[in-house]
Parts: C-alpha cells; structure tokens; sequence
C-alpha cells in the first residue's frame, strides 16, 4: 500500500477544521497547525447559510450545531428608550437576519474539532515561518515553524484569516479597508436583555448591538465608520450615544475578551499555486458587511477535498475548487453601492431617513424581497461529489 498523502492546514478554526475533517475522510493524513496557545473559544455569533446547512448535514452535525444554538429568536432595530422601530423580516427557510443555526464562532469550531478523529494531528502554539516549494525534500511543500519544526506535504492549506501571516509569504492579495470599525465583547446579562438581537443605530455613523448568547452572558459590538483607521478612545467616540452605550463601555472595561476589528476585504488574484491554496478569510474576507463567512468557510473546506477527491493533478483540482467558490464569494463581496452611508447615518436627518426606509423595507409588500437578501451563502450550483473513503 502506498503511503497517504500528507496536507498542512494552517490554521484552527472553521474553515481550517471544516478542511481537515473533509481531507481526512477522503484519505490524506492531515496536520493542523495554529498559532494559539489552545483552542479557541468564545468569539461572537456566526450561523449557517444556504448550501453550508448541507455540508453540515453531511458532516452529521447539525444537531450539535442546533443544541449549541445562542438562543436568538429575531432582529429589532430600537430607538433611543429601546423602544422597537422594526423587526427585520424572517422566512420560511429558517435565514432571516437571525438564521436559524445561530452559534457562537467558537461553539462551532469546536463541534467542527470534536468530530475530528484521534489521526487529525491538532498543534497549537505553532507558526509557520518560511515556506519552500522546490520539492527538493521529496514532497511538493516543505515548511519550517517557529518551534524549529520541519514538516513536509503533498498540500499546504492556509486557513489563518484576513491578516495571515503565512499567505503573505506567498501571494499578493489586496487588501481593501471598508472604513468600518467593529469591537467585539461579552458583558454581564441583566434582567432586561431579551432573546432578540437589538440594533441600536446613532448620529455620527455609531451602532451599538447587544445579542443573547446560551453562556448567560450577553454579546456586545461597537459598529462605527472609520475612515482613517485609528482606532479611536472609545469613550470618545461613543460619548452622548444613547441607550445603552455607557452599559457597553463599562462592560468592556471588565472583559477579558474584547477585540477590534477594521473591517478589510481580500482580494487575490488567485487562491491557489502549486500545492498551496488560501481557504476562509485569507483567501476572500467578506466581512460582516458581508455576511456568510462561516458559511463560505465550512463549505470551503468540503469543496476542496471533493475536488481533490476527483482529481489526481493536485494543480488541476486545486483550480477546480477555486471556479466552484469565486463565484459564490464574488456575490458576497459585491455589495450594494451606498451601503456604508445608509446603514451608518452622520446626522439626524438621515437618521431620520434611515428609520424611515427600514418602515418601508419591512413593510408587508417588501418584507419578503429584504429576507431574501440574508440569504448570502445559496449557490446556483451543486455541491460537487464527495465519496468518503474512511
């Protein structure tokens, strides 16, 4: 019998697990590297979307996606007392602006390493450093870390997201700053914290969001329009906010878990050389603006595998499963002209405005037209065919 062919995946979360799940049961011996001391939990909410719901139902998944569900039953967009201006439409497919499968990043990673079986090898505290392609050793990929390892593969699959060390060691992307902001946090729940994701929208271009998680705490964001990039005092740009801005900033103030994020689109020319190809986020960030990048990352990991599956030209299959993604991740990178001035209002007057188109866009007449607009992740094509081998 020959020896499995061996795959490098950078990176410890969905998209890097959802890879070596799919890898490993199509008979590569698949390593796992990440840079984190440990396993990442917590993070803020993510769901699953159009054709990602059927990769989970072929993972077997979808309970333990369900049961670990935040608990989150709709989206209200409230005004300065917290009073409900609209709620966001749902549908009947279960992927309004709360989906149906709505998980915490890290709930879902982690049911996603679970059903890693023990030959998954999971490495932690680890990066790579350098990168030869030469085949000089034997194998197409040859990588050195930061621990002093040298590992070698038939595939390198960089899965590290939007600020990936080791994909810029390789490619040329562009990166493109949208001017957004995004502070991520978990404060204390109190009594009046609902089931429902509040979306609190001020003058200046600021937006404040509390979510209910199934932790007993509540998840927190701080959304604002940045177009230089500093990541200002938060106190100062939030001062005379409203609602419950002060409770946010205090909170954050106690957390162990807050970070910022300057919201970044990437776009490369190609996610795939030789025996190397960028899966998730550093491959395509499409942000939250987005939305569907958990959904992109867990089907990602499935599309490779399947495509590598059917083809014994790894540059081939490689170029196979970046047509079946770009068109998917190009629709979700597109978005519409004007967003960012509609969705951060500066001023009262189109405060105002804002408040009321959202009457109008979930109206009785609209309302199905703007439910269909959550559903970023369907794809016109199927999913190609995956036959596991163990």
């Amino acid at each position: 019998m020959t020896a499995p062919r061996r795959a490098l995946v950078t990176g410890g979360s969905i998209a890097g697990l959802s890879a070596a799940y799919w890898l490993d049961r199509t008979g590569w011996d698949v390593t796992v590297l990440e840079r984190s001391a440990g396993f990442r939990t917590g993070g803020q909410n993510v769901d699953v979307r159009g054709v990602a719901r059927e990769v989970l139902d072929r993972m077997g998944l979808t309970e333990a996606i369900r049961s670990a569900n935040t608990g989150e039953t709709g989206t209200v967009i409230v005004d300065e007392q917290g009073d409900t201006i609209v709620r966001l439409p749902d549908d009947d497919s279960g992927e309004g602006a709360t989906a149906e499968l709505e998980v915490l990043r890290g709930d879902f990673a982690d049911a996603i390493r679970q059903a890693l079986p023990d030959r998954v090898r999971l490495v932690f505290d680890d990066a790579v450093i350098a990168v030869d392609e030469d085949g000089s050793d034997g194998r197409p990929v040859t990588v050195r870390t930061r621990s002093g390892a040298t590992l070698q593969a038939e595939l390198l699959v960089v899965a590290e997201g939007v600020r990936s060390s080791t994909r810029d060691l390789l490619f040329t992307v562009e990166p493109r700053r949208l001017g957004i902001t995004m502070e991520f946090g978990t404060i204390p729940r109190i009594p009046s914290d609902d089931d429902t994701w509040r979306w609190y929208n001020a003058v200046e271009g600021r937006q404040v969001h509390l979510r209910p998680d199934n932790h007993g705490t509540t998840r927190a964001m701080l959304a604002y329009t940045n177009d230089d990039g500093e990541v200002p005092d938060r106190r100062d740009r939030y001062a005379g906010a409203g609602w419950q801005t002060d409770r946010v900033l205090d909170g954050f103030e106690q957390s162990d878990d807050v970070y910022v994020d300057d919201l970044t689109q990437i776009h490369a020319p190609s996610w795939h050389r030789g025996s190397v190809v960028l899966l998730g986020d550093a491959a395509w960030c499409v942000t939250p603006m987005g939305g569907g990048g958990s959904s992109l990352a867990l089907t990602a990991g499935y599309v490779l595998a399947a495509s590598l599956a059917d083809e014994s030209d790894t540059t081939a299959a490689l170029g196979a499963f970046e047509a079946w993604m770009r068109p998917l991740v190009d629709r979700i990178q597109t978005m519409p002209s004007g967003i960012k001035h509609f969705a951060y209002p500066q001023t009262k007057l189109g405060l105002a405005a804002q408040r009321a188109a959202h009457h109008v866009l979930t109206s009785r007449p609209v309302a199905p037209l703007m439910a269909r607009l959550t559903h970023t992740a369907d794809s016109d094509q199927p999913l190609p065919a995956l036959e596991p081998t163990r």
